[in-house]
């Protein structure tokens, strides 16, 4: 009898054991009590930009990595960066991402906008048919360029929508002295990836940003002619909207877009988006440089 209760009870321990065993192999599995990033109260988050942004599919990645990462949802403006800047201006926008600095500059110094960051930057180019018959290949200078395609009177077509790119091309006329005029210089009035399919079916020159030929190139009959003047440096700012132009801008959600773009993270997504499908990439990072 006393044999058998010993049994007994050494079965039961043995269950008991393997009962508390269990629990604990259970308790080591359940995940970690995560912290969540908070629902924002209003996500909505409006952000004016340049149309290189959007055409050279960038924002098509980084919009839903944000949305992910924040809550906040992304409403896209894409137009010329003089229009975008105008609509930081007015209040119309709570984020913007713009390429000309000198006139971003205006914006910071008036207070229009706050939290002014570097972001990223890539080149301008100018490109034309493989005929070239302004002969402009291999010269290292804009405005040089710019001269030997006026007086050939190859045609040109400008952006012609004070966009960045536009801005750009007209500082390099202003630095030569020269008002571009006539029947071979052509104002498209539109998007970058819009002036590159006109200059192509012209078979005209054009100034752009490499990041947007890039991602173009595959549908254009143009070739990259002239690149590497230091003044075709094209540098990307990203900035808050000032919320105390209006009760309509959306501070938390535009702060946080900021944040976002001159994270170490987002920064690593940058400097290699377009590699695999290019061979290079269209933007290099810049967040936490001067300039």
């Amino acid at each position: 009898m006393k044999l058998q209760k010993k049994w007994i009870t050494g079965i039961l321990l043995a269950f008991i054991l393997s009962l508390v065993m269990v629990a604990a192999g259970c308790a080591q599995d359940e995940p970690k009590d995560t912290k969540k990033t908070p629902e924002p109260a209003n996500k909505k988050v409006v952000l004016a930009t340049t149309t290189s942004t959007q055409d050279t599919g960038l924002l098509d990645e980084l919009v839903p990595m944000f949305k992910d990462k924040t809550g906040y949802e992304i409403s896209t403006i894409a137009k010329g960066t003089g229009a975008a800047l105008k609509m930081g201006e007015d209040g119309d926008a709570d984020v913007l991402l713009t390429h000309a600095p000198a006139s971003e500059k205006t914006l910071v110094d008036a207070k229009d906008v706050i939290n002014y960051k570097l972001v990223m930057h890539n080149d301008f180019v100018i490109v034309g048919p493989a005929s070239d018959p302004a002969k402009i290949k291999g010269n290292k200078s804009a405005a040089d360029t710019f001269q030997k395609i006026a007086d050939s009177k190859a045609a040109f077509v400008s952006r012609g929508d004070d966009s960045g790119t536009h801005k750009k091309e007209k500082n390099v006329w202003k630095d030569m002295n020269f008002e571009p005029k006539g029947d071979w210089y052509i104002e498209a009035g539109a998007g970058m990836a819009d002036t590159l399919r006109m200059a192509s079916e012209k078979k005209a020159y054009t100034l752009t940003d490499r990041g947007t030929y890039l991602a173009q190139k595959d549908k254009l009959d143009l070739e990259v002619l002239v690149e590497g003047d230091k003044i075709l440096l094209n540098i990307y700012h990203v900035m808050q909207v000032n919320p105390e132009k209006n009760d309509k801008i959306n501070g938390d959600g535009a702060k946080a877009f900021v944040e976002f773009m001159v994270d170490p993270e987002t920064q690593a997504f940058i400097k290699d988006f377009g590699k695999d499908k290019y061979g290079q990439p269209l933007f290099i990072p810049d967040a936490g440089k001067s300039g």
